[in-house]
């Protein structure tokens, strides 16, 4: 589970929730028409702008921001490292067996493509087209919830737009003005909530997930391409740091340190 969305999204609730009931009469603040308004609209106005099958992964999609991981960069590069190591040891067909029991379906892919011997320009095409697809893939999903941070906010201001009309229509009762007014408003609210708590920081949240996809796939084509061209481990590995941030390339050197101590 990402901790960082469960908490941020929960810190927000509370705070934002906990400060309409300390502020007294909460109740003021449930408003049904208003919800159907601004969170129903919304939602209808995205089922519209996007593609059904789309529509249909909505919830896969969210769950991303919920529920997937940082990448572990430093023992991806140690594998790859060892499949290096094998490869110069053994030959590149001697990969095939690893490649078959790999969980990640791009690098089992990659690594079948230099096992079968394809062109190594050839390999990097077909894989760099992949991560265009993917990145293109990504931003579609992300597009969803761009869509309903720009919905939500002018849904809620059409609602309170119906509010106002709906209470000037009784002027004649000076009494009704300030109660028709507050529930006016009441859209106006709900559209910068949603908005604000919930369509814009999961988008946000899928644009970090899709750089950090992307930077792992890019990774993996440069340490199979390097495997390909029968590099020395050490240089696939220094190749391999550059995608690490510095704190990952000093625990690199720790588990070697610590192999280290282990052999000895």
């Amino acid at each position: 589970m990402d901790l960082a969305t469960v908490i941020g999204l929960s810190l927000s609730l509370i705070l934002v929730v906990g400060g309409i009931v300390a502020g007294g009469e909460s109740s003021a603040f449930i408003n049904l028409p208003s919800m159907l308004i601004t969170i129903g609209g919304t939602m209808g106005a995205v089922i519209m702008a996007n593609p059904v099958d789309r529509i249909k992964k909505l919830g896969k999609i969210t769950r991303i921001a919920f529920f997937s991981q940082t990448p572990d960069l430093v023992s991806l590069v140690q594998t790859i490292v060892s499949f290096a190591e094998k490869a110069r040891r053994e030959g590149l067909l001697a990969l095939e067996a690893d490649a078959s029991e790999l969980d990640d379906e791009f690098l089992a892919k990659s690594i079948q493509l230099v096992v079968d011997g394809t062109d190594p320009e050839l390999v990097k095409a077909i894989l760099d087209t992949e991560i265009s697809v993917l990145e293109e893939r990504h931003s579609s999903n992300k597009g969803m919830f761009d869509t309903m941070g720009e919905l939500f906010p002018a849904f809620g201001m059409l609602g309170t737009l119906i509010g106002l009309i709906a209470m000037l229509r009784n002027l004649d009762d000076p009494g009704s003005l300030g109660p028709g007014m507050a529930v006016a408003l009441i859209t106006t609210f709900y559209g910068s909530f949603m908005a604000n708590i919930f369509a814009l920081p999961i988008s946000s949240k899928l644009a970090a997930r899709s750089s950090e996809e992307t930077v792992v796939r890019e990774l993996m084509v440069e340490g199979v391409l390097a495997i390909q061209a029968g590099e020395n481990p050490r240089i696939v590995e220094e190749k391999l740091k550059v995608f690490l941030p510095p704190e990952q390339r000093k625990e690199l050197e720790e588990r070697h340190d610590t192999e280290k101590g282990g052999e000895e």
